[in-house]
């Protein structure tokens, strides 16, 4: 299909509600997994987190619409291997690639989960790899308040997963209703049964892929995500949380000699950590 025919989406934010990542689809997302190399062909890396982490990293609006600029009235292919993150920053990006003059081709490396998987869908022809998985679920934030304020932030959300199954519905063509109820219930969609259900055209060629190989460096990069995560849900501010992460990748034994702690010792940190933000 031509990403013509998919629905412009309007974006909002809410004072006190951030996006978060599914713990199920950080777990699942291996960040070795990358685009085998390709010459003469413009594209966009989208293999981390969508949204600014801590640190600055991860994947912006800002950043895409830069590529873009840079690239020109090209065609464009999109590599994604992402576990999802800020949904607001997911909807930014899908209307820039929707919008992109030329063709856009979107290539699922290994999961597109949550935000991703939407950004996924902005594309004339989408492809996954046949161990890839498209990930859909509702509208997955954060918030604080008492029971007034989480009931207003339930009614400001409904619009928002509507979104999603009208980006889905006019990719797929499947009911709105079906679409929905997969939403609810959070469902992983395969390689084969996502070209199957109109979610993908194709399958991906095995040599198009990929792996890294540096185990323990993918472990570690899953175990800093996590820790980010922790410090979010524990209403750490950026700089404090900067500060314990940074404690923490200078003060375990065993550290790389850069200075990046290992996957055992990130995940041996992350109890240490909770104990210092509950003492905060």
């Amino acid at each position: 299909m031509t990403k013509r025919n998919l629905p412009k989406v309007e974006i909002g934010a809410r004072p006190g509600v951030r996006s978060d990542i599914s713990p199920k689809a950080l777990q699942r997302w291996s960040p070795d997994v990358k685009a085998a190399s390709q010459e003469d062909v413009a594209s966009i890396s989208i293999l981390d987190p969508i949204g600014a982490d801590l640190w600055g990293d991860g994947v912006t609006a800002k950043r895409i619409a830069a590529a873009l600029r840079s690239i020109g009235p090209k065609p464009v292919t999109v590599n994604v291997n992402s576990p999802g993150g800020d949904y607001f920053e997911g909807l930014a990006i899908y209307n820039l690639l929707r919008e992109h003059s030329e063709k856009v081709t979107v290539n699922i490396l290994g999961i597109a989960a949550s935000a991703a998987s939407v950004i996924a869908m902005a594309g004339d022809e989408v492809r996954i790899a046949r161990a890839g998985f498209l990930m859909i679920h509702n509208t997955w934030v954060v918030a604080a308040g008492d029971r007034h304020a989480m009931r207003e932030v339930a009614s400001w959300l409904e619009p928002f997963d509507e979104t999603a199954v009208d980006i889905y519905a006019a990719r797929t063509g499947i009911d709105e209703g079906a679409l929905a109820e997969m939403l609810d219930r959070e469902t992983w969609i395969g390689g084969q049964s996502a070209v199957d259900q109109g979610f993908a055209d194709a399958l991906l060629a095995a040599d198009a892929i990929e792996i890294d190989g540096d185990a323990a460096a993918s472990a570690s990069m899953r175990a800093e995500r996590k820790l980010d995560l922790l410090c979010a849900r524990a209403g750490l501010s950026n700089s404090s949380a900067r500060d314990l992460k940074r404690d923490l990748k200078g003060g375990k034994p065993g550290a790389a000699q850069n200075g990046m702690p290992g996957a055992a010792e990130l995940t041996q940190g992350v109890e240490e950590l909770l104990a210092k933000v509950k003492a905060l």
